[in-house]
């Protein structure tokens, strides 16, 4: 009895092993080269800035006042496309792809953290000789944005926060909690998928999330999940994003009450990764805002909703500051 067990047992341990060693190989992919990838996602106004010893994929469209859009965590510039193309009829918009995304890749320096992309962006201003802009960022690029104002109100003229990160507690009559991640940042989190993540990259992974952050998840279109997974497969993006994810972040939720340029507070009222509580609290700390909810959308509204939800950027932005 004891040996049929162990028979068994030891069939099943196998039968387990086999199935994760055909899962491996089947979803083990290769790092797709740059080049290729330039092909595809290189657009009209994409160039490379050096900065240090990193190439910053940043596009450049239209003429007039500077305008900075900053995408969120596992996205690029192309995020933007949409607001792009109607806000640089009217300004000169500034988009890039942060290191350990898009086409720009892994940093030399292996630094992700919000404080180097902050810092990042206002070089990529001094570079431009740009002195003075606005800046919009959705998600991890809206935590970037506000604390650009923050630190630098003199040059940041307005702000535009859609669906943004920052508050790490989140606080109802008098209870206060911590605010829940969304799973993927938990799991990448955890050692044995972050290793295995760098080899293992399934495709299906980038359509749940996608359809997660989408209000109507039958708006995701496939060029969209292929845009996704074909840009975190870029050489050392991987790595850089287990490495982004276990970088120890400040928590300066408390600053966010100082801040005192004109900001327009955008947010998707069915968001589930920064639910629309989040929304609320930003409008109570920051006292200059406007604040507006689209029924419906999810965390991403510059993509789910581009043509209402750049038609309020424009009208924020050509408003006299208050």
């Amino acid at each position: 009895m004891v040996k049929k067990i162990t028979r068994i047992f030891g069939y099943s341990l196998g039968s387990i092993l086999l199935i994760i060693l055909l899962l491996s190989i089947a979803w083990n992919q290769s790092d797709i080269p740059v080049a290729e990838l330039e092909k595809k996602y290189f657009v009209p106004g994409s160039s490379y800035l050096a900065i240090g010893p990193d190439k910053i994929h940043v596009r450049q469209q239209g003429a007039g006042h500077p305008v900075f859009l900053l995408h969120g965590s596992f996205a690029s510039l192309h995020t933007w496309h949409a607001w792009e193309k109607e806000l640089s009829q009217h300004y000169h918009t500034i988009s890039l792809d942060f290191p350990g995304h898009g086409l720009t890749g892994p940093s030399a320096s292996a630094r992700y953290s919000t404080d180097d992309y902050e810092k990042l962006v206002f070089e990529i201003a001094d570079q431009l000789n740009i002195d003075s802009f606005y800046v919009a960022g959705n998600s991890m690029g809206g935590l970037v944005a506000w604390k650009m104002a923050l630190h630098n109100p003199g040059r940041v003229k307005k702000l535009i926060l859609v669906d943004a990160a920052g508050f790490w507690k989140i606080s109802t009559d008098s209870v206060s909690k911590a605010q829940s991640r969304p799973f993927i940042f938990k799991l990448l989190q955890n050692d044995w998928v972050a290793n295995a993540v760098v080899k293992i990259t399934p495709k299906f992974l980038f359509r749940y999330n996608l359809k997660q952050v989408y209000g109507d998840p039958a708006k995701v279109k496939e060029e969209d999940v292929d845009r996704f997974y074909d840009l975190m497969m870029r050489a050392g993006n991987r790595l850089a994003t287990t490495q982004r994810l276990r970088q120890p972040g400040k928590n300066l939720q408390d600053s966010i009450r100082s801040i005192k340029v004109p900001t327009l507070i955008m947010w998707g009222e069915k968001d589930a990764w920064i639910p629309v509580i989040n929304a609320y609290q930003f409008k109570d700390a920051i006292s200059n805002s406007k604040l507006l909810i689209f029924d419906g959308a999810g965390h991403v509204p510059m993509e789910e909703i581009p043509e209402q939800s750049v038609r309020e950027a424009l009208s924020f932005l050509q408003q006299k500051p208050w």
